[in-house]
């Protein structure tokens, strides 16, 4: 199912107006990094999205300057602390962190239709008893999302429970990033979890 896409003109994306300035310490950044590289994992995932969606997402935030093609966006997300690493890593400065903000809760409020039914059946399946998987939306969505992290994370072994854990919480995460005002809820939610 395509999402219907925003015009440009609709947008009141600000960065300086919608997310709260602030400075980070080295380690702060590496949370922060790793928090929204887990974020946007979960939101390929269960929208079966790729790199031309955020790129996409990057031009109608008017955010191509910072996030220009698949390199740059490849090179941003490999600043993640917890992806497998060749070398050296770009170093996330603040404005990076908070495009990707932008970006993810643009991806999210997107897809919010898919997303609020995917929790939906979540919370039916938790009531019923019964696993997750039980639903087809739910199962190819953490399929996914464990063959995503086993394949680009440098913790591959991490228990298929604690994987799904990891998941379903992202999942319900992103009904809230998708939500009114959800880019700042984004934003101060990997700032609370950077302290």
């Amino acid at each position: 199912m395509a999402p219907s896409r925003l015009n440009p003109a609709q947008l009141s994306v600000v960065p300086a107006q919608d997310l709260p300035e602030t400075t980070a310490t080295p380690e702060q950044l590496d949370s922060i990094k790793a928090q929204l590289d887990l974020v946007l994992l979960a939101l390929e995932a269960i929208a079966n999205l790729g790199s031309e969606a955020m790129l996409q997402a990057a031009e109608d935030l008017q955010l191509s300057e910072t996030i220009s093609d698949r390199v740059s966006l490849w090179r941003l997300r490999q600043s993640s602390p917890l992806r497998k690493s060749s070398g050296g890593r770009k170093k996330l400065d603040i404005e990076e962190a908070r495009a990707l903000v932008l970006v993810s809760a643009h991806l999210a409020e997107l897809h919010q239709t898919l997303i609020r039914q995917a929790v939906e059946q979540l919370e039916a399946l938790t009531l019923q008893g019964k696993p997750p998987h039980a639903a087809a939306l739910l199962g190819d969505y953490l399929d996914r999302f464990c063959n995503f992290y086993q394949e680009r994370m440098a913790e591959a072994e991490l228990p298929m429970a604690k994987l799904t854990d990891l998941a379903l919480k992202l999942l319900i995460d992103l009904l809230f990033y998708g939500s009114s005002g959800g880019r700042r809820r984004l934003w101060l939610a990997l700032l609370d979890r950077a302290q």
